[in-house]
């Protein structure tokens, strides 16, 4: 009788502890990573290129590490533009996110640790903690559910969850390595734009994939 070996995330959790991977992501070859009309992914911890279209993929080692740090950091990696005030609605909390657009127009989407909330596939999110502005907290959300550091480019729309309103930035990546992804993800995925209604298929998704689509 066979025996299959748990598997858990290299990273623990908020509390401390393990988190065992059920159904663990399968990475695609590093070749993948070079061809714009391929999904690419990445396991935690796995093997990448050196660099990506010209941008270098390594560890950001200096990462913000509390809450001023990140807003300090909003100031400087964020591009000119205007959003709107935020909708909100009833019993709902406020929370940010990011779309992370690459040169060779794929886009960075995230796989939740054991589809955690339903979620196959989606982009990094989170509620806000108390004292963080949205667009630190998109920084902040970005690097930790993707290993990644990015500059925020645009307003994209805000779309309301189950539990949350979350405003959804644009960004471009400019640091940072996708294996460093937090205990919350998985797998971390580059993926054609023409293929994202397929991929990320959740229905509180749509909204930010009609936005992303309407960009042009």
């Amino acid at each position: 009788m066979s025996v299959t070996m748990k598997r858990f995330h290299p990273r623990k959790n908020d509390d401390g502890q393990l988190v065992e991977l059920r159904s663990p992501s399968k990475p695609t070859a590093l070749a993948s990573w070079d061809d714009p009309e391929q999904i690419a992914t990445v396991v935690p911890d796995g093997p990448m290129p050196e660099s990506l279209n010209g941008i270098a993929l390594a560890t950001w080692t200096d990462a913000p590490t509390d809450i001023a740090a990140w807003a300090k950091l909003a100031t400087l990696q964020t591009e000119d533009f205007s959003e709107p005030p935020m909708t909100t609605a009833p019993g709902k909390r406020a929370a940010s996110g990011v779309v992370i657009l690459e040169s060779d127009d794929r886009v960075w989407v995230v796989s939740p640790s054991n589809q955690y909330g339903g979620y196959v596939n989606t982009f990094p999110k989170g509620k806000l903690d108390a004292g963080m502005s949205l667009r630190a907290n998109a920084l902040k959300e970005g690097f930790e559910e993707s290993g990644l550091q990015v500059v925020l480019t645009g307003f994209l729309c805000d779309s309301v969850r189950s539990t949350s309103v979350t405003r959804y930035y644009t960004a471009r990546r400019v640091g940072g390595h996708p294996g460093d992804m937090c205990w919350e993800s998985q797998a971390v995925q580059l993926v054609p734009r023409n293929l994202l209604s397929k991929f990320v298929t959740h229905p509180n998704d749509q909204s930010v994939l009609q936005a992303l689509a309407a960009l042009g």
